[in-house]
């Protein structure tokens, strides 16, 4: 399939910003579709765009990915590959790509029901793994990342046509309100920004360390936190953020001493798999955005 047979409903990359209300359900499931999410939260990630999760795994359950997520990040084995990516300063590793790919234990997490069970309340259908990475935000430096809309660069780079992807971020370590994260615009999702300025080729290698296209003007991002306010997630190791594909989000430099480590996971439905991109040259590596599109079994 190619992007010819399917109708651009979000227009980007072009020479200025455009806005474009949302097209697509934020739940494609039926309310009373049963699954791990209460019917009142389900009711608030579709108003919100996002579910905070006190507890999503146990205490015992975050030193096992912990100590899976350090023997990743310390295997000069992983840090040789292309899927991991190092702070352009510490260098660091910054990410680890395809981690349910590299790690059986990583691997089981996505096969989790209390994850992809939510998953596929949320979106309806049964849902294969666009993207899964680890996230490490040492202390004393670590960068964030910028304002954007992940739906975006998944519309214009990995050519996903509908708004029916959804993230999870699972905290390893403890999220406090000082050491870089994660912040949303609740309601953002409800609108889809179109970013000004081409796509450069291989815009992959240049953004996953520091995001320069698909990013907001000023005015836009001002607009928008006007608009709906900005909510920062803080939480125990274990809890998680669940957040619609077209948030408004972003997170701080860690200039503190205390790590930032999350475990970060991409369901995308089996009734939207991705076509060629809609505003990019060439499509991203598929241990970026995937083009094997398994069901999570």
């Amino acid at each position: 399939m190619t992007t010819a047979t399917v109708k651009d409903l979000y227009p980007t990359r072009g020479t200025a910003e455009v806005t474009v209300p949302r097209q697509d359900p934020v739940v494609w499931g039926a309310p009373d579709t049963p699954g791990p999410i209460a019917t009142a939260d389900l009711q608030r990630y579709e108003r919100d765009g996002f579910l905070a999760v006190d507890q999503l795994i146990t205490p015992d359950e975050v030193e096992i990915y912990k100590r899976e997520l350090d023997r990743l990040v310390s295997d000069p084995d992983v840090r040789a590959d292309e899927r991991s990516i190092v702070e352009p300063k510490s260098k660091e590793i910054r990410s680890v790509f395809e981690v349910h790919r590299i790690s059986e234990v990583f691997a089981n997490l996505v096969r989790d029901p209390r994850v992809v069970g939510r998953a596929r309340q949320i979106l309806g259908s049964d849902v294969y793994v666009h993207q899964s990475r680890i996230n490490v935000k040492p202390g004393f430096g670590a960068s964030g990342f910028y304002w954007h809309s992940d739906f975006e660069t998944w519309h214009a780079e990995d050519g996903l046509p509908n708004m029916r992807t959804v993230s999870v971020s699972i905290a390893l370590t403890e999220n406090l309100d000082t050491n870089g994260g994660l912040m949303i615009m609740p309601g953002s999702h409800r609108t889809f920004l179109g970013c000004a300025g081409a796509t450069p080729k291989d815009n992959y290698k240049k953004s996953l360390q520091m995001q320069d296209a698909g990013t907001p003007s000023d005015e836009a991002l001002t607009a928008l936190a006007s608009e709906h306010g900005i909510r920062l997630f803080t939480g125990k190791a274990g809890s998680a953020t669940w957040f619609d594909c077209n948030c408004m989000h972003g997170s701080g430099d860690n200039i503190t001493p205390y790590p930032r480590s999350n475990v970060f996971i991409v369901f995308n439905s089996v009734e939207n798999t991705a076509v060629e991109p809609f505003a990019a040259p060439v499509r991203r590596p598929e241990f970026i955005g995937a083009r094997d599109f398994t069901p999570v079994r």
